[in-house]
């Protein structure tokens, strides 16, 4: 469904997960934030910390972007270093001349605000409980100039077919793929990341969500040359820090691909367990959207904003859905955690449900 500019209003774009554990929501078990748990690992601290004796140095990103670029079989020419994903957003939105730029919710929220922050006017895709929240690329409008989209989506969990995705690719038109959680895939199977026989492809990655740097900001860019420059001179000087160009170094070497690639099996098999969890609830009305495939799931549940407060109460904090376009306030976000965690959250969450 295709719903025109809305001036932002009705949704709280700048609310992220992490809201819910500031002011007093550190002691909760943290359900909301979408980063791997008991990250960074020892090793990659190691690497960062010992960045720090060069920090009277300017920054010099050459050999972590070239790292980036031999990780998914490119040119340096077509990767870009980023202060985050976030700031990814915002480059995109400052640097390309667009007319109609289209957002297929539910979806993270930053690249529609970045784009109104910039002046643009944002026309939403609002994919459809009733379809699963699957893409139908024939929802896209053909005069679109932008088409940003994530793979897999959050909050839905949805992993799109790559081919579904490149079919949103035409002359003259970006297509933005949000893949910050790609790497929680076995395999990343339906990434588009390394493909350059898309046109106008931009693909962003994260390091922060794997690896456990949301603190450190670090992701990157990956799409043609032209594009490429464009974002890189709306950077300011030096916009990525030197722990943060050794942590990117780091996380895109065999060592932590292999580990990254455990992880994503480790990942799958507690996310089924949440799910099987969250379904035993189905005849109290809680209801998960499936097939899930990212670290995390949508549940839609009765009541659900009463329920987060008494969540809170009895020590568990999950993502609020009504700030996502397309979703309302019966949703929430779980983030998927170890069993134990999980089983101590059913019991929490079958108490909160009245």
């Amino acid at each position: 469904m295709l719903t025109e500019d809305a001036g932002g209003t009705g949704h709280d774009l700048r609310h992220h997960g992490d809201a819910e554990v500031r002011d007093g929501g550190a002691a909760l078990a943290d359900l909301a934030v979408n980063v791997r748990a008991d990250t960074p690992p020892p090793w990659l601290r190691e690497e960062i910390a010992a960045s720090l004796s060069s920090l009277a140095a300017y920054p010099d990103g050459r050999a972590a972007r070239a790292a980036v670029a031999a990780r998914h079989g490119l040119p340096v020419e077509r990767v870009l270093l980023t202060a985050g994903a976030a700031e990814a957003f915002v480059l995109l939105a400052r640097a390309l001349e667009v007319r109609r730029p289209v957002v297929v919710h539910p979806q993270f929220t930053e690249p529609e605000a970045a784009l109104r922050d910039a002046g643009h006017p944002v026309d939403r895709v609002l994919l459809r409980e009733a379809d699963g929240f699957r893409l139908d690329p024939a929802a896209v409008p053909e005069d679109a100039d932008l088409v940003v989209i994530g793979n897999p989506t959050n909050p839905t969990s949805v992993l799109h077919p790559a081919g579904a995705i490149a079919e949103l690719a035409r002359p003259g038109r970006v297509l933005v793929v949000d893949e910050a959680f790609m790497d929680a895939v076995p395999g990343e199977r339906e990434a588009l990341a390394g493909r350059t026989d898309v046109p106008g492809l931009v693909v962003l990655r994260s390091l922060t969500k794997t690896w456990g740097l949301a603190g450190l900001r670090i992701g990157y860019v990956l799409a043609g040359p032209e594009i490429i420059a464009s974002l890189e001179r709306a950077q300011p000087l030096w916009p990525v820090s030197t722990p943060a160009l050794a942590a990117a170094a780091a996380c895109v070497a065999p060592r932590a691909l292999a580990e990254a690639g455990h992880a994503a099996h480790r990942i799958a098999g507690d996310r089924a367990h949440l799910v099987a969890a969250l379904s035993t609830l189905a005849d109290r009305g809680v209801r998960v959207v499936e097939p899930a495939e990212g670290p995390f799931v949508l549940v839609r549940m009765p009541g659900a904003a009463a329920v987060r407060r008494r969540l809170r109460d009895l020590g568990y904090a999950v993502r609020r859905g009504d700030t996502f376009p397309g979703l309302g306030e019966e949703w929430v976000r779980v983030a998927v955690r170890d069993r134990g965690t999980v089983n101590g959250f059913l019991k929490a969450l079958s108490a909160a449900l009245r």
